[in-house]
C-alpha cells in the first residue's frame, strides 16, 4: 500500500504535507506534489497535514481519481524531491474550490 497525491493538490500545492514525511516520498511539480510509492511507509501522518484532502491511502481513493495512482508512481519518477515547505501559488485559495481540474495539472517538475 501507498498514499496518493490526487487532484484537489492541483494549482493549490501546499506543502505542509512534506515537513512530516519521515522517509521524504514527496516529489515536486510546476504545480501540484505526488508521492513517490516505492518511498511511502504509509505512516499516514501526511494525511491529517492537507488542508484540501488530497492525500489517500490507494485502497481508499475515491474513484474519479483512480488514475491519481498511477501519475504518483510515474510522475515521482520525473519530479525532484521536496523536502521543506513552501509558500502555496498566491492564487491557492481560489483553486483549493475548484473541483475538476486535472487539465491543470503540468507534469513539468518543480523545485527552483
Amino acid at each position: 500500500m501507498t498514499h496518493v497525491v490526487a487532484e484537489p493538490c492541483v494549482r493549490c500545492k501546499y506543502t505542509d504535507c512534506v515537513e512530516v514525511c519521515p522517509v521524504d516520498a514527496f516529489r515536486e511539480g510546476q504545480n501540484c506534489l505526488v508521492i513517490d510509492p516505492d518511498e511511502c511507509i504509509d505512516c499516514t501522518l501526511c494525511v491529517a497535514q492537507c488542508p484540501v484532502g488530497a492525500i489517500s491511502i490507494d485502497s481508499d481513493l475515491p474513484p474519479q481519481w483512480a488514475e491519481w495512482l498511477a501519475l504518483n508512481a510515474r510522475l515521482s519518477k520525473l519530479w525532484p524531491m521536496i523536502t521543506k515547505r513552501k509558500a502555496p501559488p498566491a492564487d491557492h485559495a481560489h483553486w483549493a474550490a475548484v473541483e475538476s481540474k486535472r487539465s491543470e495539472l503540468s507534469e513539468r517538475p518543480g523545485g527552483a
